[in-house]
This record gives C-alpha cells, sequence and structure tokens, in this order.
C-alpha cells in the first residue's frame, strides 16, 4: 500500500470514527431525553443526512480547489466539533452540532473517491478502494468502540468526547501524511451531465442507498435488540473487523473477475446475514457487516472506473451522496419498521430492499455486457478490419469480464 493510499484510507478512518460515535450509546441518549428508538436515531441520522446534502457541492468545489486541502480541512473540523458536541445543553443544540458535523465529515468522502482515481493507475483502483473502505470500516468501529466502552463508566457525554479525542487524533495524522498531488482533477463543464447521464451510474448511486440503508438499520437498533451491559453489547462493533478484511479482499476480486459479478455475489452474504439474524443476531450482524463492506468497495470502485475522467469528481459525490441519503433515510427507515414490528419486521422490511439492488447491478452488469459485446473486443494490428469509432474502455470491459485481448493477426484471440 502506497503512501497515498494509506493516508486517504486513515482520512476515513478519522471521520468515520467522529460520524458514528453516537451509535453504541443511543439508548442512553433516548433514556436521558424520553425518546423511542427512531428518535434517537436522528442522532445518527442528521449528521448522515447532512453530508448526504453537502457531499455533491463538496465534490465539485475540490475540482477546483484541490483533493488535499479539503480532505485536511474536513478531517480538522470534524474533530474540533466532535470535542464541542458532549457540551450541548439540551438534544435540539446537539442535533444542530451533529449536522455540522456531517456537513465538515462531508469533504473526506466527496474528494477521496476521485483521488484515488486521478492519481492511480485503473487496474490498481479495486485494491486501493478496497484499503479505503477498510479504513472506514475500522474507524466506524474504533469510534463506537471507544464510546461504547467507556459509556458505562464516563456516561454518553464523557464516552462522546473521549471519541472526540481520539478522532482528532487521528485527524492530525491525516494532516502530516497525505500527500500532495500529483495530477490535477479534469475539468470540464459537462462533467456533471456525464455523471448522471450514464444508466449504470444511475443504478449504481440507487444500489449505495439500498446497501447502506440495510446496514445502518440493523446497527441502529441492534442495542434495543441484545441484552446486557453497554460495554458488552459494543462488542458487536468488533465485527467491523470483518468487513476491513471483506473489503480488501472484494476490490482484488472485483479487479480480478469484474465488478458486476463480485457485486451480485456481496449482495447475497448481505441477504445471507439478515436471515441468519432471525437465529442468532449477532452471527447475522457479523455476516451482514462483511458483506456490506465488500458490496460498498465493489460498488464504489464500479463508480470511479466507470465515470470518465472529467466526471470522476462529480460521478463520486453523486454515489456518496445517494450512501448518505439511505445511511439517514434509511436507516431511520429501518428503526420504524423495528419499533412497529420488532426484528423479524426489520429483516423483511430489509429484503425487500436488497431484492431492488440485486436487479439493479445485475441490469448494470448486463448492460456493461452488452456494450462490450456491440463494439470490436480484440484490436487488429495487421489485416483490413477496422475499429469501431466508440469502444468501451478497459476498466469497463473488466467490470463485464470480457476480453482485453490485442491480438497480433497471427492467430485467433485469446
Amino acid at each position: 500500500m502506497n503512501r497515498l493510499t494509506a493516508s486517504v484510507a486513515a482520512s476515513g478512518f478519522a471521520s468515520f470514527a467522529l460520524l458514528y460515535t453516537p451509535q453504541p450509546v443511543m439508548p442512553q441518549i433516548a433514556a436521558e431525553y424520553g425518546l423511542g428508538p427512531a428518535a434517537a436515531s436522528l442522532a445518527l441520522s442528521a449528521a448522515t443526512l447532512a453530508l448526504a446534502v453537502a457531499v455533491l457541492p463538496i465534490a465539485m468545489l475540490s475540482e477546483r480547489a484541490g483533493r488535499r486541502p479539503v480532505i485536511v480541512v474536513s478531517v480538522l473540523v470534524a474533530a474540533l466539533l466532535g470535542l464541542v458536541l458532549p457540551l450541548a445543553p439540551n438534544y435540539e443544540v446537539f442535533l444542530v452540532l451533529r449536522v455540522l458535523q456531517g456537513v465538515a465529515a462531508a469533504g473526506v468522502p466527496a474528494a477521496s473517491m476521485a483521488y484515488l482515481a486521478d492519481e492511480l493507475d485503473t487496474r490498481k483502483l479495486g485494491a486501493a478502494t478496497g484499503a479505503m473502505i477498510a479504513g472506514n470500516s475500522l474507524g466506524g468501529m474504533a469510534g463506537r468502540l471507544v464510546a461504547g466502552m467507556a459509556s458505562d463508566w464516563l456516561g454518553w457525554r464523557g464516552s462522546v468526547l473521549l471519541a472526540g479525542v481520539f478522532g482528532l487524533v487521528a485527524a492530525l495524522v491525516v494532516v502530516f501524511l497525505l500527500p500532495g498531488a500529483q495530477h490535477g482533477p479534469k475539468r470540464a463543464p459537462s462533467g456533471m451531465k456525464a455523471a448522471l447521464k450514464d444508466p449504470v451510474l444511475l443504478s449504481l448511486y440507487v444500489v449505495a442507498m439500498l446497501l447502506v440503508g440495510t446496514f445502518i438499520s440493523f446497527y441502529n437498533v441492534a442495542g434495543f435488540q441484545l441484552t446486557g451491559p453497554a460495554w458488552l453489547e459494543t462488542l458487536v462493533f468488533l465485527f467491523y473487523g470483518f468487513g476491513s478484511t471483506a473489503a480488501a479482499f472484494a476490490g482484488r476480486l472485483a479487479d480480478r473477475f469484474g465488478r458486476g459479478r463480485v457485486l451480485l455475489l456481496c449482495i447475497g452474504v448481505v441477504a445471507a446475514g439478515a436471515l441468519a439474524s432471525l437465529v442468532w443476531v449477532p452471527l447475522g450482524l457479523a455476516v451482514v457487516t462483511a458483506g456490506f463492506f465488500a458490496s460498498h468497495t465493489t460498488a464504489s470502485g464500479w463508480v470511479s472506473a466507470r465515470a470518465p475522467e472529467h466526471a470522476r469528481g462529480h460521478a463520486a459525490g453523486l454515489y456518496l451522496a445517494g450512501f448518505y441519503v439511505g445511511s439517514s433515510i434509511g436507516g431511520t427507515s429501518g428503526s420504524t419498521a423495528y419499533e412497529e414490528w420488532g426484528w423479524t419486521g426489520l429483516v423483511l422490511v430489509v429484503l425487500g430492499w436488497l431484492a431492488l439492488t440485486a436487479v439493479l447491478a445485475q441490469n448494470s452488469s448486463a448492460r456493461v455486457t452488452r456494450e462490450s459485446a456491440g463494439a470490436i473486443a480484440v484490436l487488429p494490428r495487421r489485416g483490413s478490419s477496422r475499429v469501431p469509432s466508440t469502444m468501451p474502455t478497459e476498466a469497463e470491459r473488466t467490470s463485464a469480464g470480457t476480453s482485453t485481448t490485442t491480438a497480433n493477426g497471427s492467430g485467433p484471440p485469446s
């Protein structure tokens, strides 16, 4: 892993550690303010919805201001707000601070995907994206563990403050280690149009929304479903370690076998985890976590590879907008389903979301395959064959799992 990839992973670690800190202490927040599970989930949803709104404008800003300055300012401001958060005198002020923190944190995901795509060869992008998502996963796990493990002794305010200090240390590491860009972002006035007119990209934006809605729904209510002291319940967040491993593995698999195939496989893993949770909740959470981070790695890498160079920032911003809209709205919807119908009702709801996700992934993969089949995928060096004017990119052929071999004219293509 090179310095750029490691630093981008560290920025994701810092931002996710701060963003998801309140999740394990939601039952304590609910008890203090007399809230139900759905209302308490706003402690998380307020930040992620604000991030969803801010991520696209900040992604466009990174096209002009540069990726590195946006990432650095983002992690620092989010960390400083994390220190102020536990001083909120009431729940309303707490939610306002969470909204501001979500806006601040938006710079990391808004710039990171495009930063990697700008600087790295396409053939290495899947593995790098996997490392970035692994950093996100570890950050989410670390922030939750710090807050949850300390909550029995420090209360939710003290534990959130401790997590804020932890996030600030991680942010300072990013400030000193993140390298400057070697290649500037490709700018063009048609970038947003290109990011919006591609049906495959549009499907992937919705895939992100449905996947993260499923994932966050489970974790938002896990504390209400499990029984025991807060520090013991917090141990379920160790499952994020499975997510980190699965993300890195899925990135390499996608580079080798094609993103469409791997994404469908990962969605199947998430569905299997949802069903397993009906038997034993911790087992289901472990499988869902691994499947989700593997799916997210594959889908986000597909967006970066599919988008034209001049539209990478816009496409990454739209993907992440969908991701965080799903985190906020989907997470709250899942909490409401749990409140109304219990854990079984939640599982049935998310299985419906996953079925739609699988349809979108399958249609996108089939479309890329048709695009590849509709053009000559082998380039002759001798003879009179003519190459069509429009060719699928190497990344698109790889996503579809089709051949990218160059023939020399002396034998059949491999």
